[in-house]
């Protein structure tokens, strides 16, 4: 399924781009939905290209799972890793984010551009969603395809307002930093 949200951030392109690859982890106070985001790696992208930037982020949800699915879902699967190539040279961030469950089930990625919008600019996050629920236990083979596609949806619904709000979380940290 597809995943398209646009923010509009009221800073110029370079002063956004630079903060959201190189300066995630301040974010963290600003983001309601995220309790930490830990850096694992940081390299330039192999070729010697200048421009690019290869990053591993971890991200870890801030939630509170009810009582009676505590048994069920544990702390550490509210995290993903974020697997992401920054190129500056066309402002763009190639990205994979993969859950610390269903890692075999789940596929998500795309590409995020920094558009120039007077003097601010535009974020467009652009990717795709893929649940596969073949061979779940309770997942009738005839509807897994139907099944998917419903939790893709419902995914979809709930990341398109968290991926919008991490740029609402930039702009309030770059205005703290003015």
């Amino acid at each position: 399924m597809k995943i398209e949200a646009d923010a509009r951030i009221a800073f110029p392109r370079d002063v956004a781009f630079r903060a959201y690859r190189d300066e995630l982890p301040a974010l963290v106070p600003h983001l309601p939905n995220v309790n930490a985001i830990e850096v694992k790696e940081t390299e330039a992208a192999p070729g010697g290209v200048a421009a690019r930037t290869r990053k591993l982020n971890v991200w870890r949800a801030k939630a509170d799972v009810p009582t009676v699915a505590q048994a069920i879902i544990k702390p550490e699967m509210l995290a993903w890793d974020d697997k992401a190539l920054w190129d500056e040279a066309d402002w763009t961030c190639e990205w994979q984010t993969v859950p610390h469950f269903f890692t075999d089930r789940i596929k998500c990625g795309g590409k995020n551009r920094f558009v120039v919008d007077g003097d601010h600019c535009v974020l467009q996050i652009r990717g795709d969603l893929e649940v596969d629920v073949k061979g779940l236990p309770g997942v009738p083979r005839l509807l897994a395809g139907t099944v998917g596609a419903g939790i893709e949806k419902f995914v979809v619904a709930l990341l398109t307002p968290n991926l919008t709000s991490v740029s609402k979380g930039l702009e309030a940290y770059l205005r703290g930093k003015k």
